[in-house]
């Protein structure tokens, strides 16, 4: 079937997506990610930066990129991230995403894509960062990261909270989010001497 127009519904993109990535479809990869425990119902394998390629051909819109979310396939989950447009993802539908998150890579591709990119993110990474619901904590200290990357300096009440739940967070039971929130550390100690001695000290209390 041709590609869809810039008309078509959304059915007809979804369905094109779907086509797309089982003509994409690595094997071997798909089954070790299943032997690996992943849970979607469908995996087709495919790597992260086909993925990126396909999205710069796809529409950036809400309506796709929430019709993929709701699908049970890798792929399409990744997809959604990547297609929404920051500007129309409300606080709201930050929420109910992370609350339904699957996977690590899921929390890994929504924070770095679509997360850190939010109007209100600087402030909602604390909220993620202070929860005691694994995925929601590791989005928290992913997206942060990003911001970090980005240039992003806090102000010395919001540094001294980061710092206090980084400093929770690298004693996390979950290895996963200690290495976020180590990595989430290291980037905020390279701002400058007042930083990385602030982010020692955590070191050193915490013998890291």
């Amino acid at each position: 079937m041709n590609r869809p127009d810039k008309e078509s519904p959304v059915e007809d993109w979804v369905r094109h997506v779907k086509r797309s990535l089982r003509g994409m479809m690595n094997g071997p990869v798909s089954a070790s990610m299943r032997s690996k425990g992943q849970t979607y119902k469908v995996n087709f394998g495919v790597e992260l930066p086909r993925l990126r390629e396909m999205a710069e051909e796809l529409p950036h819109t809400f309506s796709l990129a929430t019709a993929l979310w709701t699908e049970s396939i890798r792929e399409c989950r990744l997809l959604a991230g990547m297609l929404m447009p920051p500007e129309e993802f409300s606080a709201n539908d930050a929420e109910l995403w992370i609350d339904s998150m699957k996977e690590t890579e899921e929390a890994e591709c929504t924070s770095m894509f679509l997360l850190s990119r939010l109007r209100d993110a600087s402030s909602k990474v604390f909220e993620w960062m202070a929860s005691n619901v694994e995925l929601r904590q590791l989005c928290g200290f992913l997206t942060v990261g990003h911001l970090l990357k980005k240039g992003f300096r806090f102000t010395d009440r919001d540094a001294q909270e980061f710092l206090d739940q980084t400093e929770s967070g690298l004693q996390d039971s979950a290895y996963r989010v200690r290495r976020a929130a180590q990595n989430a550390l290291l980037l905020y100690m390279n701002q400058g001497e007042t930083e990385s001695a602030n982010g020692e000290r955590i070191l050193e209390r915490l013998k890291l």
